[in-house]
């Protein structure tokens, strides 16, 4: 395994009553704060009304943004930047899941950048020197963008989704409510927990390098307990303890600490955010598509020891099975947990897509090196492939 830094800075209050401190912790931060949320569900469940309250009796100023989309636009992302610079705002406050957290973070790098293009930072055409402070209150279990430093922002003119990484863009505070995900449908609530399933597959559980075992031993735990406790979130929306697993799961799953030692491209997560770019799709829906086909894919005799472990240490897959068999036994069971448990459609052409783009989405998805590194290094034509499998 290879030398690794692991910092993450990110204060988490977790539980029914935490939000009680949001107005302390506001208020540490400045006296100008920017609320930002998606589509309006946090006003519906209430949320919103508490927030509000909590802000104004701490003596903040608020500026709003809604309507942040899922895949949020840069054009989004800009108006947020405008806002802050108009208002002086002194921070940001994100209320709702990944996509409204994400938006958040490029707006507070852009803020303090010398540019009014958030696109510019993306696509590395300047740079900035850190980030308005960021407090999160999460309200899907999903991306675990409440405790990393990353985010994902889609430009619709040119159809493009890609990742902004900074230290800064690390959040100060977030709050973690389960009862606060007790009112997410049915479908999100799949289609997030796909989504933590990818993570941890797609960074170090699925990889050609040596890996820590005592943290291999973690990321079992972690899919184990997303296959556990997804169907009872899914047959009991208010099950607290369902929820808050799942919560805490989709944060471990991404603010780092798994990945200690290991270093490779993410594959389903780049094929995947072109189909989110070109066809507006839910991220964890397209990658709970791709993840089986990828697997089955690359299964070969090198790599099916790591595939049969998935099947035997999450699944209960009979261990005296030959690696072959094992790991085929592991994607049927990793299918039937997305596509019957869950309930999530199999196939892109449920979700009205054709191979018409396919060829210039996988040239996009292996980048300027013509390739995706990782647990089998894939070409553009290999990626074609893929999403021919998923049709």
């Amino acid at each position: 395994m290879n030398d690794f830094v692991f910092q993450n800075t990110t204060k988490i209050y977790f539980g029914k009553d935490q939000l009680a401190h949001l107005g302390e912790e506001a208020a540490a931060l400045g006296k100008k704060v920017l609320l930002v949320y998606g589509g309006g569900s946090i006003k519906r469940s209430g949320l919103y009304d508490k927030v509000v309250d909590i802000l104004k009796n701490a003596g903040m100023t608020i500026s709003e943004l809604g309507g942040v989309e899922p895949n949020p636009h840069h054009t989004t992302v800009n108006k947020g930047v405008q806002i802050c610079r108009e208002e002086g705002i002194d921070v940001i406050l994100a209320v709702g899941g990944g996509s409204t957290i994400d938006a958040s973070k490029v707006m507070a790098a852009t803020v303090v950048s010398d540019t009014d293009d958030c696109w510019d930072l993306i696509m590395n055409k300047t740079t900035s020197p850190g980030a308005l402070p960021i407090m999160t209150v999460l309200t899907i279990a999903a991306t675990g963008s409440e405790m990393d430093a990353g985010a994902v922002i889609s430009n619709v003119d040119t159809q493009e989704k890609l990742p902004y990484v900074s230290p800064a863009v690390l959040p100060t505070v977030s709050f973690l409510d389960p009862t606060n995900t007790f009112t997410v449908p049915a479908y999100q609530t799949a289609a997030g927990s796909a989504d933590m399933i990818a993570h941890i597959f797609d960074v170090v559980y699925f990889s050609k390098q040596p890996r820590m075992d005592m943290l291999y031993r973690i990321q079992d735990e972690l899919l184990k307990t997303v296959v556990t406790f997804a169907p009872i979130a899914l047959k009991e929306p208010d099950n607290y303890e369902a929820r808050a697993n799942l919560m805490w799961t989709s944060t471990w799953a991404l603010n780092g600490f798994i990945f200690g030692g290991v270093e490779q491209m993410t594959p389903c997560h780049m094929m995947e955010h072109e189909l989110s770019a070109v066809y507006n799709i839910t991220h964890g829906h397209g990658l709970a598509i791709l993840m089986p086909r990828w697997l089955k894919y690359t299964l070969n005799d090198d790599n099916a020891w790591q595939i049969k472990r998935l099947g035997t240490n999450v699944f209960g897959i009979d261990a005296s099975l030959s690696d072959r068999e094992g790991a085929e036994k592991a994607i049927e069971a990793l299918s039937d947990f997305l596509f019957n448990t869950l309930g999530l459609d199999s196939q892109l052409s449920d979700l009205g897509i054709d191979e018409s783009h396919f060829e210039e989405m996988a040239k996009k998805a292996c980048g300027p090196t013509g390739v995706i590194e990782g647990f089998a290094d894939l070409t553009p034509e290999d990626v074609v492939n893929i999403y021919k499998m998923c049709l």
